[in-house]
Order: structure tokens, then C-alpha cells, then sequence
């Protein structure tokens, strides 16, 4: 299947609610003030931000009375390509080689098992790839990230529990310069309770990367699950102070039907979305695209 059908399966939930809405409102108001009111309205039941349906109802009602157009079809479109370009506005950072990904979020979002598929994303452009098990703080990590990479086929460097993470970074680039290694993906704790000494020990673990491999591509992504809404912009915003964020990777995808959160992620912290996770198989995951995102919200 296609990254359009998937990402329009996985949508569905909250294409049904978000069209639903939309309908009823073309059939019930002409496009006036009241229009745009409930127009809001629906972005922010999608878990759009205030801030951003704010902003895009603004443009959208600019535009429309400056080209003195009421029709349907032309608010909609414009509708979509509003939100299309905030999808745009930080662009998706290039991928060289050698590259170092590191992996952030919060503990349950999905990140074991996403480091596993992008493992087997990189595998099928024909990288290769090693997974350093820096999670050493949870229980059974480590054996869950083993799990994935042997599906996935790729070299994992780990400790024992409760390691210095930063150690699991150092001896896993060590053996990534040594064999030439394409891709090192980084696990890391999801300890957001214990806020200032996680960030600490993300900030120590970003230094040895810079340190030990300057002429490696260095990126950091963080990993959110689509069903936590507009929760999942508060932990950005923790993350992306701490490790100065490249990218964002959305979990369950398939479970939300208010999927409008990842606009005003995009559009109020700067940070592209570089892969959506469709399904639970070692395959559904793919690279975000924008346009085909909003075609499936609508």
C-alpha cells in the first residue's frame, strides 16, 4: 500500500470526525463571521492550539474576502493549503552519511519499537545500521530493543542495566567508525518525571556524539504518540530545550481522531514530523509528507 493509503487508513478517525463537522457547516451558514467562529471551533476540537486555529482562520478569511470569494470548494482548498505550508515551514533535515539518529520521548510513546522500524526503513535503502541500547534504565529495555533489532537484522551494542548510558554511546559510534557502519540509532530513558537529571544525561550523551564523531550527522528526534493530542506539545517543548530537536516521529497514528495537534506542533515549535508510524508490523512506518497528511485530515 502506498503512503497515501496508509496515512489515509491510519486518519481515518479523524477525517470522519473533522468532515463530519465541515459538512454541516457549509450546509448551515454562509461564509461570514459566524462561518469562521465554528470553523475555529472544529480546528480546535482536532486539538489544533488555540494559537494556531487562531492564525489559520485569520488567513483563510483574508484571503477569501480579498479574492470576494464565498464558494465551498475554494475555502476548503485554501483551508488545506494553509495548513500544508505550516506542515512545510521547518524543512525535514537532509540525511548524509555516516549519521547518528538519538531518540527522545517520554516512557510508553513507542520509541523501542520505532528505533526497530526505522532500523528496517534504513536496512531497505540499504544502510547499515547499529542500535546502541542506551535505555539502561528501564526494565526489560534493552531486551525489547534486542528483540527489534534481530527482526530488523542489524548489530546492537548494549550494557548491563543501570550503565552509563553515555558509555552504550561511546563504545556503539566507537564501532560504528571502526566498521564503517551507515546509521547508528541511539535509544535513550523516557524519564520525564525526574525532568532536570533526564535532560542532564540527554545533554552528556549529545556531548559524546559531538565529541567522538564531529564528521557524523548528528540528529535528534523526538518520538510522539498521536494520541496523547495536545499533551504531546508540552513534552516537545521539554526536549527541544534540552537537545535543540531536528525532528519529530508520530506513534499510533492509526488511534487518534484528533490528529490537528501536529500542526500546531510544526507550526509553533519550528520542528518538521520525518515519520509516521501507521501500525504495529515491522513495516508501518513511513516518511511524512505533508500534503498527503492533510488530504487524509479532511
Amino acid at each position: 500500500m502506498s503512503f497515501f493509503g496508509k496515512i489515509k487508513d491510519a486518519l481515518k478517525k479523524t477525517k470522519d470526525n473533522v468532515a463530519t463537522k465541515m459538512r454541516q457547516l457549509f450546509l448551515k451558514n454562509k461564509i461570514g463571521d459566524a462561518f469562521y467562529d465554528e470553523l475555529e471551533e472544529i480546528l480546535i476540537s482536532a486539538d489544533v492550539s488555540v494559537r494556531t486555529a487562531e492564525e489559520v482562520v485569520e488567513e483563510v478569511r483574508e484571503e477569501a474576502i480579498g479574492n470576494k470569494i464565498k464558494d465551498e470548494a475554494f475555502v476548503t482548498d485554501l483551508l488545506k493549503d494553509i495548513l500544508e505550508d505550516i506542515l512545510n515551514e521547518a524543512p525535514v533535515p537532509e540525511l548524509t552519511y555516516p549519521c547518528v539518529i538519538m531518540f527522545v520521548g517520554v516512557n510508553g510513546v513507542g520509541k523501542t519499537t520505532t528505533i526497530g522500524k526505522v532500523a528496517n526503513w534504513f536496512v531497505k535503502q540499504k544502510k547499515s545500521v547499529t542500535i546502541a541500547a542506551a535505555d539502561t534504565f528501564r526494565a526489560a529495555a534493552i531486551d525489547q530493543l534486542e528483540v527489534w533489532a534481530n527482526r530488523a537484522k542489524v548489530r546492537i551494542v548494549k550494557h548491563e542495566d543501570g550503565s552509563d548510558p553515555s558509555a552504550v554511546i561511546f563504545d556503539a559510534v566507537s564501532s560504528a567508525k571502526a566498521r564503517g557502519t551507515d546509521v547508528v540509532l541511539v535509544d535513550t530513558a523516557g524519564r520525564l518525571h525526574v525532568k532536570e537529571n533526564l535532560m542532564k544525561e540527554l545533554q552528556k550523551m549529545d556531548r559524546v556524539v559531538t565529541r567522538e564523531y564531529p564528521e557524523a550527522r548528528f540528529l535528534k528526534y523526538l518520538v510522539l504518540d498521536a494520541t496523547t493530542g495536545q499533551n504531546a506539545a508540552s513534552q516537545a517543548k521539554v526536549f527541544d530545550e534540552a537537545v535543540d530537536l531536528d525532528g519529530i516521529v508520530l506513534t499510533k497514528l492509526d488511534g487518534t481522531a484528533k490528529g490537528g495537534f501536529v500542526f500546531s506542533l510544526c507550526g509553533e515549535l519550528k520542528v518538521p514530523v520525518v515519520f509516521a508510524g501507521v501500525g504495529e508490523k515491522i513495516d508501518d512506518l513511513e516518511r511524512f509528507d505533508a500534503e498527503q497528511f492533510v488530504e487524509g485530515f479532511f
